[in-house]
This record gives C-alpha cells, structure tokens and sequence, in this order.
C-alpha cells in the first residue's frame, strides 16, 4: 500500500506534527508499506508527476528531520513560504495526496484537528486514518464536546466560554483556582491556572493570542491520567506524575523535564475498569473513530474526563505509545494496526 504521512501545516503545534510524522513514517515503512512524508503548509512547488511518484519508492533512509521544541506563531510559519502565499495546502499536496492508497493525518491542533482537513480529504473521495470531519471538530470545540459529555452523563469540570468581546464582564460561577485554555487548541498552548483576580485577567489576556474564544474550568485537584482508543478497545491507562508545576507544553514535549509516567497506573482495578468503560463511551458520543485518547483526572470525586484527542501525538514523549508498550504493542505494530484498522473500517483495498 502506498500512504502519505501528511505533517507540519500552520498550527502552533506544527513541530510537534513534524516530529510524530517522521517517527510515524519510518514505522510504517519498516513496516513495508511504501511511504512519502508530505509537509501540507510547504508542499512540493517544483514537483512532477515522476518526481511525486518517486516520494513513494525513496525509502533507503529514515525520515531525519531536525525539528525545534519551539510553538510556533503564524508569522514564524508564513515566512517559511516564500512566495508569501498562507493557504493550507502547499503546492501539489492534493495531487500527492490522490496517489495514496491511505493518508495517515499526523497533524496536531488548529486546522490539522478540527475537521477542516478532513472535509478536504472527504470532498476528494481521498481515505485518512483517524476520526471523519464532523467528529474531528466536536471534539476540537472543547465546550461543545463537554456540552454533550454532560447531556451523555460523563462527568467533566464545570466551565464557562468567554469570548474576546465579553472578557471585560467576566463573572465566574465558581471560585479560583481556574484553568483557562482555548476552546479550540491542544498540547497546552495557551493554557493556564490562575490562582487569583489578577492572574486570571493576565491569563485570560495572553489566551486570547491563540483563540478567540476562550474556556474556563474550575481547577479540579486530582491525579491525571490519560487512556489510548485504538480500534474500538481501550489501552491501559497511563499515569501523568508532574514534580514541577503541572502538565504543560514543555513537560509535554522537551526532554529533560520531571514528568513521570507510569503505565499500568497504580489504581485498583475497579477504577481502571471504569476509566475503560467511560473512555470507550465518550468516543462513541463524540463520533470519533479508528483511533484517539480520552485525557481524566481522579479524585474522590470519582472520575472526570478532561478532554478528547481525536489526533493523539506519537513523538518519543507521547503517551499512547506508551500505553501501547504496557499492553505489548510495540510501536511500529501499532501504527500498523491503526492503518488496518481503518482499511478494514472503509472497506479499502489492502
């Protein structure tokens, strides 16, 4: 089969989307699929029919890219074009796209996670590996998906959604500590936890410089944990243990921080069956598909999910390979099985 591993695009998280993409790619080939890692914001401007075709069969080295820890702003990201054009899709990227037997959309955030490519991909009969459009949104709008969580019975943090022109006239339900974070964002940027009046409006001022609409949870004390869908069957949970501050970007994705995990968590098994079941029922009721991570923090509260993953990452730091790891998948046979597992899904032709 030959796939096209689609990275980068013009999220903050475009580094993080290069950096699983390439790890992504070399697995597959390993594999023995043939394989051709495609930047959507760059694309190929030079390209011709032999030389896309030939993207498929280059595969004698590994995928090596040198990828910065950096989020990056839209400024960083125009400039690498330069003929000054911002569309999302780069030069012949539909083209090299229509020549795959699949897509694997290893994009993160922005318009990599909510939905937009994926109408693209829909609109040309192109097949892609994750959730479809319409489920890839939901669960991108974090207070649509908590919205329908609470109508599904899934317990979540309280919140209120704060847009730009209202953030003068802010009145919080509830008390500080809150979390304040994009309503359409991942990988934490643009998140933080405001412990008083005057964090939360220097906070919610800098959110606003990744969205325009902004979420606000109470802050929920409890351990984090995070559990992997892959088709159709929950991963062991694992346990996201922070020594310094919380669970931010940087702990998410720069080596040499203090984070700690630890996959099968220490919980007894009654929680960690429930966790399955609750993950399980919140990708049903957002639509989600082929494969994704539900995000829970645990108190004696009981069980309360964070947020849903339709994209999950597969950098070195990332956590469903993890968990994959703890339930004796090893990574390359996961990547594997998420692109059978959705060839088997759409009736492709293996």
């Amino acid at each position: 089969m030959k796939i096209v591993v689609l990275a980068g695009g013009r999220s903050t998280e475009r580094n993080v989307s290069l950096s699983s993409s390439a790890k992504v790619a070399n697995a597959l080939r390993r594999k023995g699929y043939e394989v051709a890692l495609v930047d959507l914001f760059l694309g190929l401007p030079d390209a011709t029919d032999q030389s896309m075709a030939a993207l498929f069969t280059s595969q004698e080295q590994d995928v090596n890219l040198n990828i910065s820890d950096e989020i990056m702003t839209d400024d960083v990201i125009n400039a690498l074009r330069p003929d000054g054009t911002t569309q999302l899709f780069g030069p012949n990227v539909l083209k090299i796209l229509a020549m795959a037997d699949i897509v694997w959309v290893g994009l993160h955030g922005g318009d990599g996670e909510n939905g937009k490519v994926q109408a693209v991909l829909d609109l040309n009969n192109i097949p892609y590996t994750g959730s479809g459009a319409l489920a890839s949104g939901i669960a991108m709008d974090k207070s649509v998906s908590k919205e329908i969580m609470l109508y599904n019975g899934i317990q979540t943090a309280r919140f209120v959604n704060i847009r730009k022109e209202d953030s003068g006239t802010v009145v919080l339900p509830f008390g500080f500590p809150v979390v304040i974070k994009p309503a359409n964002g991942g990988s934490s940027v643009g998140m933080y936890i405001a412990k008083n009046d005057d964090e939360f409006k220097q906070d919610l001022k800098e959110a606003f410089q990744f969205d325009d609409e902004i979420l606000v949870e109470e802050y929920i004390d409890g351990r984090e944990f995070s559990m992997a869908v892959v088709n159709g069957k929950a991963l062991a949970a694992i346990e996201i243990i922070v020594t310094d501050g919380w669970y931010d970007f940087e702990h998410k994705f720069v080596t040499g921080n203090t984070t700690k995990f630890v996959t099968p968590p220490d919980i007894p098994d009654d929680v960690h069956d429930e966790m399955k079941q609750i993950a399980l029922k919140t990708f049903k009721v957002l639509g989600l598909s082929n494969y994704g991570r539900i995000d829970f923090l645990w108190n004696d509260n009981g069980l309360y999910v964070i947020e849903a993953n339709s994209l999950p990452g597969m950098t070195p730091l990332s956590l469903m390979p993890q968990e994959a790891e703890a339930d004796g998948i090893r990574y390359d046979d996961l990547c594997d099985q998420i692109v059978q597992g959705q060839v088997q899904a759409l009736g492709l032709k293996k």
